[in-house]
């Protein structure tokens, strides 16, 4: 008797939470685009011409123009330029000082450009998993109907049984976009990565050129202290 109860009574915990679980994979479908249309404003709001954008720095750097090139970071709204605009503050500490912080200033903005994809990466593994416990759920529910009432009850069967695999058709549809957009917003974050760490290398690579550059007069030439003693000795003894 009491297994009789318990039975009815999870039977229509079943029946209930079938239909609950399309309710949550809807909300999480609102979410998902949510975040997939939140992320896309994101990353084209800091769209911008980064090959244009590193050749007028190298220009820039080229011609010393430390003041040009920080002008040309501040116009330009892209992650990226974000990201050497900071290191350049630490200029003057030499181009170690540059790296350390380009790679900080990278990580902290990780954050920023990565936000929302954890959401949509646990979404596209576990959404067909969701649709799957509602249709195992409505089978069940289905499959009770059918002890129950065995006599004219296939048909309502079969019509519970094809209401139930709704859920896992619509569980796998949510799970598609959000797989389809966590690789391309990933991929995008990888982008800012290699493309902040392009520009900074030109930063690094002008900076060392004109220490090296500043550096080299100053470098003592064997060969010219020789000759100039030698010049002086003739001209002490002539004199």
């Amino acid at each position: 008797m009491n297994s009789n109860v318990l039975m009815q009574k999870l039977v229509f915990v079943a029946s209930v939470a079938s239909q609950a679980v399309l309710y949550v994979l809807l909300g999480l479908s609102v979410l998902s685009i949510g975040v997939i249309v939140e992320r896309w404003w994101y990353f084209r709001q800091r769209r911008d011409n980064l090959d244009d954008l590193a050749e007028r720095l190298r220009k820039a750097f080229s011609r010393d123009d430390l003041a040009g090139a920080r002008k040309l970071l501040a116009v330009s709204k892209s992650v990226e330029a974000t990201i050497i605009r900071e290191a350049l503050d630490w200029y003057d500490d030499g181009p170690e000082a540059v790296e350390q912080i380009l790679a900080k200033a990278t990580r902290l903005r990780r954050k920023a450009f990565e936000g929302g994809l954890l959401f949509l990466g646990t979404l596209g593994n576990n959404a067909p998993f969701i649709g799957l416990f509602g249709t195992v759920l409505g089978i069940v529910t289905a499959f009770r109907e059918l002890g129950a009432n065995s006599m004219g009850a296939m048909g309502n069967v079969m019509g519970g049984i094809a209401e139930a695999l709704i859920a896992t058709a619509v569980g796998i549809l949510v799970a598609l976009p959000a797989v389809i957009f966590y690789n391309v917003f990933q991929k995008k974050g990888g982008d800012i990565e290699e493309q902040a760490a392009a520009l900074g290398n030109i930063v690094i690579a002008s900076m060392r050129t004109q220490r090296r550059a500043q550096a080299a007069p100053t470098a003592t030439d064997p060969i010219a202290d020789r000759t100039g003693e030698h010049v002086g000795r003739v001209a002490g003894v002539e004199a």
